[in-house]
């Protein structure tokens, strides 16, 4: 069986869909196809061969000759160039994106319906959407919500006031747009908060009583850190078996560490999490109207390093100006730019190691929401009389 070689796909990898008998095999696989001639991108698709694929799964990826042309060596960054796409004018072509660079993924997205895949995507569109709209003010030691929409409880965390909507709070938390007013985060935090936007939304529309429980959870408690990503979030790529460093899908929250051990010192600086937004481009949730690409999120990384220094209280602290100013002349310097990229576009060491590269092995995503195949498994959701008209 043909395996990945240097971040090229093999015949394990792309979009799976699952099936418990060979006639709803065959209706996934029509609707499957159906869907991708609609996006226009039908004829690039090919069916894996039912002995490559895990049991029970009906497989697609995208042709080896497209594959190489599109995104040699695994690089999903260069797509929507090569393929002349604009995905923030044109919805649609964030779909197309979504869809081929999973179709490029060297590790299967295994899905256990077809519902289930369009949800994923959809899940994807809105995690894009919602992250090019949030604009916050960085701290570590302090967090602010709309006191409308949240109230804090030292035990329990920013806890959703009763008869809110969940969405709405969301969206006026991290969303300027919608209120005026940039609060304060962490970019774990500020992750978390459209993460779980993105999955209420949809839920809302594919799985009401799974919303419910959403919502019934913001106001109990908050899920964060590793309960978070164990409770919403899904991996793929591992350590053994890393995704290349270049490959990235719409939606995916991804963790660039800080491989330098003095500045990973800095209370928030020992990494920072955002998201792919397509187009070659990751969420700047800090600047409004920034975004990072590939090279100016590895070189900002990079300066960290070179840009500390302690307070009159004896704190090492981070300048961020000098950290922008040193960014810049890097990339005046193509051969400077080079070497920082050669050093950080590596896999990151284990966590008790320093030094390497400042990307992850692994991607996140959302886990299953839909009705039936949900593995979405929330703690501490108490029955509430609220009515679901209440909700929406």
């Amino acid at each position: 069986m043909q395996r990945a070689i240097n971040g090229i796909s093999s015949n394990e990898g792309g979009i799976q869909i699952r099936g418990t008998a060979v006639r709803e095999l065959d209706t996934a696989k029509q609707r499957f196809s159906r869907y991708l001639k609609e996006l226009g991108i039908g004829q690039y698709v090919k069916l894996i061969d039912e002995r490559a694929t895990s049991p029970g799964f009906r497989g697609f990826q995208l042709r080896d000759l497209s594959s190489k042309k599109w995104a040699p060596v695994g690089d999903t960054t260069q797509l929507c160039e090569k393929l002349n796409l604009d995905t923030r004018a044109n919805p649609a072509d964030l779909e197309r994106e979504i869809v081929i660079s999973m179709l490029l993924c060297p590790v299967p997205f295994q899905f256990p319906s077809f519902d289930e895949l369009m949800s994923s995507i959809r899940i994807r569109k809105n995690i894009v959407e919602a992250a090019r709209k949030t604009s916050l003010a960085f701290a570590t030691h302090e967090a602010e919500r709309p006191p409308e929409y949240w109230t804090y409880d030292e035990d329990r965390g920013f806890i959703l006031r009763p008869g809110q909507s969940l969405i709405t709070a969301l969206e006026r938390a991290t969303q300027p747009e919608k209120c005026g007013t940039r609060y304060t985060f962490s970019c774990r935090r500020a992750a978390e908060y459209i993460c779980l936007l993105g999955m209420a939304t949809e839920a809302r529309s594919c799985n009401l009583e799974l919303f419910q429980s959403m919502h019934e959870q913001a106001e109990t408690r908050a899920i964060k850190g590793s309960e978070f990503e164990r409770t919403f979030l899904r991996q793929i790529g591992s350590p053994s078996n890393p995704l290349p460093v270049r490959f990235f899908v719409p939606g995916d929250r991804t963790w660039f560490r800080n491989p330098d051990r003095d500045s990973s010192d800095v209370t928030g600086y020992e990494g920072s999490w955002t998201f792919y937004l397509g187009s070659g481009l990751f969420a700047d949730f800090w600047r409004p109207d920034r975004i990072f690409d590939l090279t100016t999120k590895c070189l900002t990384i990079f300066h960290w390093r070179n840009s500390t220094y302690r307070d009159t209280n004896g704190d090492l602290q981070m300048d961020e100006q000098r950290v922008e100013s040193l960014v810049e002349s890097t990339l005046a310097d193509p051969a400077a730019t080079d070497e920082v990229m050669r050093e950080m576009l590596q896999i990151q060491e284990p966590m008790e190691t320093f030094g390497g590269g400042c990307v992850e092995a692994h991607r996140e995503h959302a886990r299953q929401i839909c009705r039936g195949t949900s593995d979405l498994v929330l703690p501490d959701v108490t029955t509430s009389q609220r009515t679901v008209a209440q909700l929406n």
